[in-house]
């Protein structure tokens, strides 16, 4: 492809040229396009789309064709027979070229985005979140790897996942798939899958791992809500379940000293609220309820069952209350505890 724009002989000399397959695309390579261009060695690298072994041997690095994969050559494959490399960290999905690429630059493009030093422990953090929650997906699509058992039959098709939009960005097959028009049209998919991927991260550094520092900060300060360390509490909302069963696991909390209540202010109503934590996170059983007579009581008759001014309600299940102060809030938990 050619660049825009004059370049000297030197600044010729100096860009460095990215290669992949020609023809049809998919989001793995042009997401690892993408990756590629956001890091310092390759942020104004040109583009060859060829399968041409002669026109690949020229590019200074090689996504997604070639039959290779080998980080000290540049050439980050996935197809040949006997690949079998996984990100590891506990994930086990075969990677695709999106996968080789955020395995080995990855870092660098969470440091650069976020303006985060490389060797910031939320690098890391942020690093291992946005594989689970938006690469790994792309690479098990790519490599055909199903989310549930054969043996099943989904209920319903889902054509709108980035993996799809990227696919439909491709020419129709009665539409001309002349090569510039079909490289043009891949740049849009790389754009695409890029501007979601950095959407995404945006989210992460400044919404999720927010949260999380408030998390660790209420579970570390515990001990001082209540001697037995089974009351959380956060002086403002913030998405916790995730973070606290994290943070649970991080810090080896044996099981005799795992917090039971969470308190928390309503995100609108001004009013408290007291919730029982899940035994998992997508559990709707509690590891300890709020107490029976509690459940399903509202407003004074439950505060005359609980002795507690200001109550709100209970839910049936015992999963939730509500209060209209923190105090109260907070004497509902102490008494839950004893009962």
């Amino acid at each position: 492809m050619s660049q825009t724009g004059p370049a000297t002989k030197k600044q010729r000399m100096d860009v460095k040229t990215i290669g992949t397959h020609n023809g049809t695309f998919h989001c793995d390579e042009a997401l690892a396009v993408f990756l590629l261009r956001q890091t310092d060695t390759y942020k104004d690298a040109s583009l060859k789309r060829s399968r041409d072994p002669t026109v690949l041997d020229d590019c200074d690095i090689i996504v997604d064709v070639g039959a290779v994969y080998d980080e000290s050559k540049s050439r980050f494959d996935h197809h040949q027979r006997g690949f079998t490399e996984v990100f590891g960290h506990g994930f086990s999905t075969k990677l695709s070229s999106a996968g080789l690429v955020y395995k080995h630059f990855g870092k660098e493009v969470v440091a650069s985005a976020t303006g985060l030093e490389p060797n910031d422990k939320k690098v890391d953090i942020l690093w291992l979140k946005m594989y689970k929650e938006f690469i790994e997906a792309l690479d098990a699509i790519d490599n055909g790897i199903s989310q549930y058992s054969s043996q099943e039959q989904p209920k319903y098709r889902n054509r709108t996942d980035l993996s799809s939009r990227v696919g439909w960005l491709n020419p129709r097959w009665n539409e001309s798939s002349e090569s510039q028009k079909v490289d043009a049209l891949f740049l849009k998919a790389s754009q695409l899958t890029g501007d979601e991927f950095l959407s995404r991260l945006d989210y992460y550094a400044n919404a999720w791992l927010p949260a999380r520092d408030l998390v660790l900060a209420g579970l570390s300060s515990r001990q001082n809500v209540d001697g037995s360390g089974k009351i959380i509490l956060f002086e403002q909302f913030a998405p916790w379940k995730e973070h606290l069963f994290e943070l649970e696991a991080e810090q080896g909390i044996s099981e005799d000293e795992l917090p039971f209540y969470v308190i928390y202010p309503d995100e609108a109503g001004g009013n408290w609220r007291i919730q029982a934590v899940p035994v998992s996170p997508e559990s709707f059983d509690s590891r300890k309820a709020l107490p029976e007579k509690w459940r399903g009581v509202r407003d004074d008759e439950l505060s005359k069952v609980s002795g507690v001014d200001g109550c709100i309600f209970v839910h049936a299940s015992g999963f939730i209350g509500g209060n209209k102060t923190k105090e109260g809030a907070l004497n509902l938990a102490s008494l839950a505890l004893k009962m």
